[in-house]
């Protein structure tokens, strides 16, 4: 069982090293995102950025898979720790014979209380794998996410890609603009109401 536990932890930490592998990926094709779009090659961002959502998810899926892993490892812990409990609960049981044969009232209270206690441990060790587990993802790569990631690399390097995406709307940058000629808009009137 140990030897199992082992091996379980180890793939746990290989995948959490797959996860950490494709987030350098990511950063990698988001570089090549804006050395596209500073060509102009839009198709090429494009195909750039969906190699990053693709790897963001590949990412997410190991980090999933790690966490599921892990959540079985812990209940072969748990498994092993049961044999111990196991052992440990028939000589408390043993105790509680006697004790109840004696019928002292502090005894009878100690032993349940121990008993309550391990029980306690062992609530707490179901939780955590219960906690573990989790369900996988599709590894789609919505649209919508291409050109928010298009626009966010646009945006961190100064890059206008608005009208070549047909003028969606991509985020903070169009909201910046719209405050921005609002303002304008505003101090002309100012300006000219003064006048």
């Amino acid at each position: 069982m140990d030897n199992i536990l082992f091996n379980l932890k180890f793939t746990v930490k290989s995948f959490e090293r797959a996860s950490k592998k494709s987030e350098k990926q990511i950063e990698a094709e988001k570089k090549k995102v804006k050395e596209a779009l500073k060509k102009g090659n839009i198709d090429g961002a494009r195909i750039y950025s969906q190699n990053a959502i693709r790897k963001k998810n590949e990412s997410l899926n190991y980090l999933r898979l790690a966490a599921r892993l892990d959540g079985v490892a812990a209940r072969v812990d748990t498994a092993i720790k049961m044999n111990q409990v196991n052992s440990a609960m028939s000589g408390v049981v043993k105790g509680m014979d006697k004790v109840l044969g004696s019928m002292d009232v502090n005894k009878i209270a100690q032993v349940m209380d121990k008993f309550e206690q391990q029980f306690g441990n062992l609530d707490v060790a179901t939780e955590y794998m219960e906690g573990a587990m989790g369900a996988a993802t599709s590894l789609s790569t919505p649209e919508d996410q291409v050109n928010q990631l298009m626009a966010e690399v646009a945006d961190e390097h100064g890059l206008e890609i608005n009208d070549s995406l047909g003028g969606i709307k991509t985020g903070k940058a169009d909201l910046d603009s719209v405050y921005k000629s609002d303002l304008t808009e505003r101090l002309k009137k100012l300006k000219s109401a003064e006048m």
